[in-house]
Formats: structure tokens, sequence, C-alpha cells
């Protein structure tokens, strides 16, 4: 332990001095309001880009490439830092566009004029996750001249909204070809526990609908016998989840969780859950959050309340989405869901079910040289132990970087916390999680070389 002992003390001094420089670089950053959606200027993602790409040079990059591909709004960058002859070879990923501001009146600030509160940095995108590309360039900063491993730097454009750029990798695998891959779009379980998530949850969709009149029936001449096609489709989808409200599917694959975790209370502090409402399902919350099944109802046509229309329905219409555990096919559990749905006959209709788009999750190997470093860097950073933790939400450039290079080692860490509020208002990073993080990222370099090395 010597060895980690001195080049964590080393390599903290160096980013602490650096601090101030990668403070000022966030805050350029994130005052490029960078959203890569359909009604949104394009011009702030090329100034995000043309950022970007001269840091990169002026930190000695050996070759920026400006990868454009069809259909995308924004240029993914690719940079290659040269190591020694026969190191491996490391590639970072994150993303340089943000999500919209929402609401403005609920955030204390302006969110594309980030200010430093309490420790924290606030503004759209600071932990998700131009945080994450200021962490990586500092490590590179850091290890400057003296590179133990080839280093590959991917910054994508149009992360947040469906992008091309998610099936691209397998296309052009040696673009993207290393031994170990970190996908900087995460961060630890709470602040101050040094976190790898080791898992993600794959996603399927499913539309339901039914059609029982040619149209719409006043609900005084034709309520009480007219088959209501909205009261039909939703007993369906109640079928979905039993009475505590687990997942009633057959065939979805739920394990309990063995790694870190919230606290009920956390929980219910992130979720903003009404004090006295229980939670929903049984068991351990990671199998639900994260080594389970969820299906959440995300789109109904039916009247607002404000607006409302005394008819039968004759046709209604409902769009769900499932989660799926980490290791089980999102074409298998879409298919479970399919069948359930068309096996039920509210009030005795047949419902028409279809398919949607679907997206594997992933499960990491934690047995390889770079895992082993990465859980070594984490700790000797935050001065714990390592936590596991699998995440609900799916990240599908991770599924198509797998498939792209099989057999790099892929590792998920960086400065978001998990409460950074990230898509929400007042969206903010800690600085010290940021630091932290740089350490990190710089130390897992040298730790991944020297396990490389001595196989």
């Amino acid at each position: 332990m010597n060895h980690v002992r001195g080049a964590i003390d080393g390599i903290g001094s160096q980013v602490r001095a650096l601090m101030p420089q990668m403070l000022a670089e966030l805050d350029a950053l994130v005052r490029i309001p960078s959203v890569a959606t359909e009604g949104f200027p394009p011009e702030p993602l090329f100034e995000a880009h043309d950022l970007l790409v001269g840091w990169l040079e002026g930190l000695g990059a050996d070759h920026v490439d400006r990868l454009e591909i069809e259909g995308k709004t924004a240029p993914v960058i690719i940079a290659r830092f040269d190591g020694p002859v026969g190191a491996p070879t490391v590639l970072f990923y994150t993303h340089y566009d943000v999500v919209p501001a929402g609401e403005l009146e609920a955030w204390e600030t302006p969110p594309f004029e980030p200010v430093e509160r309490d420790g924290a940095i606030y503004g759209r995108g600071t932990a998700d996750s131009k945080a994450n590309i200021v962490s990586i360039l500092g490590a590179l900063r850091v290890l400057d001249g003296r590179l133990p491993v080839t280093v590959k730097v991917v910054f994508e454009g149009q992360e947040e909204f469906g992008s091309p750029f998610d099936f691209y990798p397998p296309k052009d695998p040696e673009r993207f070809a290393s031994d170990a891959m970190v996908i900087a779009d995460v961060g630890s379980v709470r602040p101050g526990v040094p976190t790898l998530t080791v898992a993600l949850r794959g996603s399927a969709s499913v539309a339901v609908e039914l059609r029982t009149l040619a149209a719409d029936k006043h609900s005084g001449n034709y309520g009480g016998a007219a088959p209501d096609a909205r009261l039909a489709l939703l007993r369906a989808i109640a079928s979905l989840h039993d009475e505590a409200g687990d997942v009633a599917v057959e065939g979805l694959r739920r394990e309990p969780w063995t790694g870190a975790t919230y606290t009920d209370e956390e929980f219910r502090a992130l979720a903003e859950a009404v004090d006295g409402v229980p939670f929903q399902g049984t068991g351990d919350l990671g199998s639900r959050l994260w080594s389970g099944p969820a299906i959440t109802l995300i789109g109904f046509d039916a009247p607002p309340v404000e607006a409302p229309m005394n008819a039968v329905a004759g046709y209604a219409r409902a769009l769900l989405n499932v989660r799926v555990h980490p290791e089980q096919s999102a074409a298998e559990a879409q298919a479970a869901v399919v069948r359930h749905l068309e096996a039920q006959r509210p009030f005795g209709q047949r419902l028409t079910v279809t398919p949607g788009e679907v997206g594997d999750g992933f499960a990491a190997g934690l047995e390889g040289p770079a895992a082993d470093g990465a859980k070594a860097a984490l700790a000797a950073a935050w001065g714990q132990e390592t936590q596991m933790m699998a995440s609900g939400g799916s990240i599908p450039l991770v599924m198509a970087l797998d498939a792209a290079v099989p057999k790099a080692e892929k590792l998920l860490f960086g400065a978001t916390d998990g409460y950074s509020n990230i898509h929400g208002p007042n969206e903010r990073v800690l600085i010290d999680e940021l630091e932290r993080t740089t350490v990190a990222k710089a130390m897992f370099l040298q730790e991944f070389a020297a396990r490389w090395a001595a196989r």
C-alpha cells in the first residue's frame, strides 16, 4: 500500500493546485447552453465542441478527430494521447450536451450562469456531464508528459435525446479499440462514498390500444352497456402489478441486490415522496431499482380533467416503459410483457399490443486489471472502500461499446453523486467530488498500467 499512499499524495496535491483552472473551465462550459434537441439553436453545441477541441489540442493530443454521423447534430470529438509502446489503451467517454433548463422559476439562480454556493457549483450541465469532462482533462493535465497508457477521449454532443452515435461503434470497432473504458456519466451513491457503477438495467417500449366503438358516445345515453375502451385498457394495465405494487408479469428476472444502495430515508428525499406515502413494491430497494423489473405507464390518451367530456371512450391508447434486469435480454422481457397483455380480456375485450424499441442492459466484469485498478484508485481518492452500485437508467452507448470491443473492461465512475439533481432544477456538482474524481481518474491510469504489466 505504500506506493498507493505516495501516489495519492502526489496526485492529490497536483489536482488541488489545478482546481482554480478546472473550475474556470467548468464555468466556461456551463455558460454554453448546449442543448441538442429540436427547438434549440445548434450554434451553442458547436461552440462547446470548438472549445473542447481547443483544450484537447492545448493539452498536446497526438490526434483530434471530428466524427460526423448522418442524422447527428453535433460532431463527436475523438482525441488520442499516445503512451509508451506496448502499454494498454484506456478510452474515456462522456458528453457535452445538456437537457433544457425546464421551468426557470424553479431555479434559485439562472441555469446557464454557474454560481458557487456551499461547496457546490450550480447550473445546468454541471453534473451531467460537464464536470466529468473537466475531470478527464484534469487527469490528463496531471500526467502531462508521463502518461503510463495510451488514452482515447470521446466527447459526444447529442447524448441526451437519442443519438445515432448509440449505434455507431459496432460499425467502426477499430476507432474504439481499447483495453479498458471509463464511461464518466455517473458518480457516487452519495457524497463522500467512492462508487463503481457495475450494472445498468435494460429498457423496452410496449404500446397497447383498444377500439370498442366507431366513435365516442354520450355517457348518459350509452354508459353502462357501451364498452368503454379507456376503462378496459386501465383494467388491463392494472394487471401488470400485484396488490403490493410488485411487477406481476411471468418471465421477468429479479434478484436481490447485494451492493451499495440508498437508505429508505435517502430514497424518500431523492424521490421527493409525499410524507406518509409508502413505496411501491416489496423487498430491498436495490432489487426494485436495479436488479429487478419495473413497468411504468409513461403515456395515456385521455381528456384532461380541466376539459372533460361526458362520453364513453371508443378508443384508448397507452405507452409503457419496461426496465429490465441487467443480464436479461430486453427483447425477451418485452415479449413477456406483450404475452401478458395479449392474454388479458378486460370486460371481454381483446387488446392490440405492439412492441417498440429495446435496449439491453449491462453487467460489468469485476475481476480484471482495470477493475482492480479502479477500485484501488477510487478507494485511495476518497479514503475508504469502494462501493458497487447499479443504475436503473440505461446508457445505450455502453452496450454499443461493449458490442464493438467486447474484450475491453468497462468501468463507470465519475463526479455525479446521487444528490446532483441531474435533469432537474438547481443541478449541482460538489467541488470536493470533482476534485476526488479527478484524482481517481489520474491514479486509475497508473494503477491499471501497473496491473497490466504485472499480469
